[in-house]
């Protein structure tokens, strides 16, 4: 693990197995390239992250890519998410139209160059793989963020990935089940360790979503300085905290309005009312 400014850079222990198994079948050149490829693209997420003033705790490094760990305290909007998540393809598309210059400058090293821009293409056409925590799957979320519900995101994000981790795994031992050839065993590798984050992911929603109504103050104060609408959200007076809260946005400030069986409105209260009762315990609305 090397520690560069705070920010922690470290291999996963799949990488460090593949860069074994490299040095024994005699690919060592080609890991190199691979990482340099993913190196660099996660420089470009690394970049936009502190361009957007979000700061990284950690970079671990993967064949396929490599996982951020950012510190967000409620400044990540959903947009700001979606370019940090680009950032990274952006960097492999970059390399690859500067691999292709080259080669018309020098062809004698068509070869090599063939196979730095057929990396970075495997590299982002993988990461666009709508499952997290791949870029795709980072983009597919945070745009359902803009137009659903937080915890549905969250709750079905989760529940996509681990289908599609699945589907990876499928893939990767198909030929061994048509009897055309042996299992992917790099492709398995992956979509194992997929199935197993989105699985730990997927149960660990309830804290995630714990900690995105904690960080709701900034939502408050940038709706007041920006003189925003708050999104209205009607409420029987005898519906329970947890489902209200469910609805929250993450890109929208809320008023609740509440109204009894008659239909007439008996109360009208702000979003950080309903979260402090929510972590006072009290889990009813009035």
């Amino acid at each position: 693990m090397i520690n560069i400014r705070g920010i922690k850079l470290s291999l996963h222990p799949f990488f460090v197995i593949l860069m074994l198994f490299s040095v024994i079948t005699g690919h060592f050149l080609e890991l190199i390239v691979l990482f340099s490829i993913v190196f660099i693209h996660e420089l470009g997420h690394l970049s936009a992250a502190l361009l957007c003033g979000v700061r990284i705790r950690s970079i671990q490094m993967l064949p396929f890519g490599g996982v951020v760990e950012m510190e967000d305290h409620g400044q990540l909007t959903a947009w700001k998410e979606i370019g940090i998540a680009l950032a990274g393809p952006l960097q492999n598309v970059l390399m690859i139209g500067a691999a292709l210059l080259i080669r018309e400058m020098n062809p004698e090293n068509g070869d090599f160059l063939n196979y730095v821009m057929f990396g970075n293409i495997m590299i982002a056409s993988f990461n666009m793989l709508p499952i997290l925590p791949l870029d795709g799957g980072k983009i597919l979320q945070a745009v359902a963020s803009l137009f659903f519900p937080y915890h549905d995101t969250l709750l079905w994000s989760s529940r996509i990935s681990v289908v599609a981790s699945s589907g990876v795994v499928f893939f990767s031992i198909l030929p061994l089940l048509q009897g055309e050839g042996g299992i992917q065993l790099n492709l398995l590798l992956i979509g194992i360790f997929l199935l197993y984050s989105n699985w730990i992911d997927y149960r660990h929603v309830p804290y995630r979503f714990t900690r995105f109504l904690m960080n709701r103050e900034k939502r408050y104060r940038d709706a007041t300085q920006a003189g925003v609408l708050a999104h209205p959200i009607i409420a029987d007076q005898a519906k329970h905290l947890d489902s209200i809260l469910r609805l929250f946005r993450r890109e929208k400030y809320h008023v609740i309005y509440v109204m009894n069986k008659q239909g007439n409105l008996i109360a009208m209260l702000p979003e950080q009312r309903l979260i402090s009762a929510y972590f006072a315990a009290d889990r009813s609305l009035l």
